[in-house]
This record gives structure tokens, C-alpha cells and sequence, in this order.
């Protein structure tokens, strides 16, 4: 976005031609304005820790292990969305995540945290899962 205020301004000599040509290179760059979407599997993972575990079953770490895969693919193809990835996003996905996982468990808002208590590293990382799952 600031590339994009950067140039309808006229200040080319300020646009980060680097991060420009990626995103020119990504042959889906159509998909870019979702590109936080799939984090919202991973994210779910600290909400849905606290659901016994009889609950987190094989595919709900399955859908944790394809929507990893989807970012990691989505930041291969175009590095600069990688600049999306902070702590506020997380923030907002987790809100949507655990409304979707008191939806999915029938269990109330107050069991899950409110803030989410892992970094982005964490819940990006392949090989993490929360303790509790």
C-alpha cells in the first residue's frame, strides 16, 4: 500500500523497486489482498488448544499443516507479503479464530484466551504445536 501512495504521488525515487518487482514476478498476485486468510488456521491453533483433546483430532491438524503450507507457498511466490505477517494481524486473526473455534466446539468465549498468547514465529513454524494440543 505505501508502494502504491508512493507512486499515485509521483515520488518514484521512494518506491522499494525491490519488493515492486516481486510482487510483479508472483504469477497469483491476484490472491495477495487474502493472503492473511490462511494464517487463520494456524492462529486458531492457540484457541482451539484449550478444546480437550479429543476434539483436536488428525484433521484439524491436518488443516493446520495445509494452511502452513499455503503461507509458506504464498511467501515463496512473492517474499514482500511477508511485511503482513505482525503482530496485529495475528491480533485480528486470532479474534476471528476463536469466534470460529466457539462455533465449532459449542464452548463459551471465556474459555479461550483473548489475546494470543504465542508469537508469529511460533505459529508459523511447522514443526511447533501448542503444548495444550
Amino acid at each position: 500500500m505505501r508502494n502504491a501512495a508512493l507512486l499515485r504521488q509521483g515520488r518514484l525515487t521512494d518506491l522499494d523497486a525491490e519488493h515492486i518487482a516481486e510482487d510483479l514476478n508472483f504469477p497469483g498476485r491476484e490472491r495477495a489482498p487474502g493472503a492473511a486468510e490462511p494464517a487463520s488456521g494456524p492462529a486458531a491453533a492457540p484457541a482451539e488448544a484449550r478444546v480437550p483433546a479429543e476434539r483436536c483430532d488428525k484433521s484439524w491438524l491436518l488443516t493446520l499443516n495445509h494452511q502452513r503450507t499455503a503461507i509458506g507457498r504464498l511467501l515463496e511466490q512473492s517474499p514482500s507479503l511477508a511485511r503482513l505477517l505482525d503482530d496485529d494481524t495475528l491480533a485480528t486473526v486470532h479474534r476471528k479464530a476463536v469466534r470460529d473455534a466457539v462455533i465449532e466446539t459449542d464452548l463459551e468465549p471465556h474459555l479461550f484466551p483473548a489475546d494470543c498468547p504465542y508469537a508469529i514465529a511460533q505459529v508459523l513454524d511447522e514443526e511447533w504445536l501448542p503444548e495444550e494440543a
